[in-house]
């Protein structure tokens, strides 16, 4: 079950409920670690992601000349 339709159905006083939850969870001194690991895994799954694209394309380019 995918969690993303729930997030085009929420409308800004939902997103707004959330952040102020998260803020005292998490306090303000640990919400910029937060968004930086959030930063730092986006950059690696992006990463990862042109790896695989670009290996894809070198076995089908090594597939197609032999």
């Amino acid at each position: 079950m995918s969690l993303l339709p729930l997030a085009f159905t929420m409308g800004p006083l939902e997103w707004v409920i959330i952040g102020v939850v998260i803020l005292l969870i998490l306090g303000p001194t640990q919400i910029p670690k937060l968004v930086r690991t959030i930063k730092k895994t986006r950059k690696e799954i992006k990463d990862v992601m042109k790896e695989e694209e670009e290996e894809k394309e070198a076995s089908e380019k090594k597939a197609s000349e032999e």
